[in-house]
């Protein structure tokens, strides 16, 4: 029974003793990861490098194609414009709407005609007349404006001058 009794404990201590190995082993060891960790951190990279590599350009993809589209837009205002222009041009060749322009804007009259020029406010096509504020001052609202654009430079004089002395 000894003998049975000192192998027992000598196969327990031995048993403890591998155990006690095996957890050493483990716990010495390098814990291993899975691979697929690296593998997607180097995949991550990869792609954070194509798209910083990327960007720039696109960016300068994006801003030449509004450019393009603003160019065009130019050029299309521009080819209204020009032919805006053109009918004008042809308007201007005719006798008769230079005539009436100059009728309109110069306040021309053929020969033998009799020239009119109505003072006051004119109501509007269609509409009456907004009442105009002079400032209490009925007759300056009566001249030409170049009339009121010399007394105020007078009168500006005018106060000005006693400053000056």
């Amino acid at each position: 029974m000894g003998a049975d009794r000192f192998s027992t404990a000598a196969r327990l201590k031995a048993i403890g003793q591998e155990a006690q190995a095996r957890v050493y082993r483990a716990a010495s060891r390098p814990v291993r990861r899975n691979r697929l960790t690296g593998r997607a951190a180097l995949l991550a990279l990869v792609l954070c490098a194509l798209v910083v590599a990327l960007a720039y350009p696109m960016r300068q993809y994006v801003a030449q194609r509004s450019d393009i589209a603003a160019q065009r837009r130019a050029a299309q205002e521009a080819r209204e414009k020009v032919e805006q222009l053109r009918e004008e041009k042809a308007r201007w060749q005719d006798p008769e709407y230079v005539r009436t322009q100059a009728r309109e804007h110069l306040h021309y009259v053929l020969p033998g005609e009799t020239g009119y020029t109505v003072a006051g406010p004119t109501a509007p096509p269609g509409g009456t007349a907004a009442p105009r504020r002079t400032g209490g001052n009925e007759a300056a609202a009566r001249r030409p404006w170049y009339d009121n654009l010399w007394d105020s430079v007078d009168h500006a004089d005018a106060a000005a001058a006693p400053a000056r002395r």
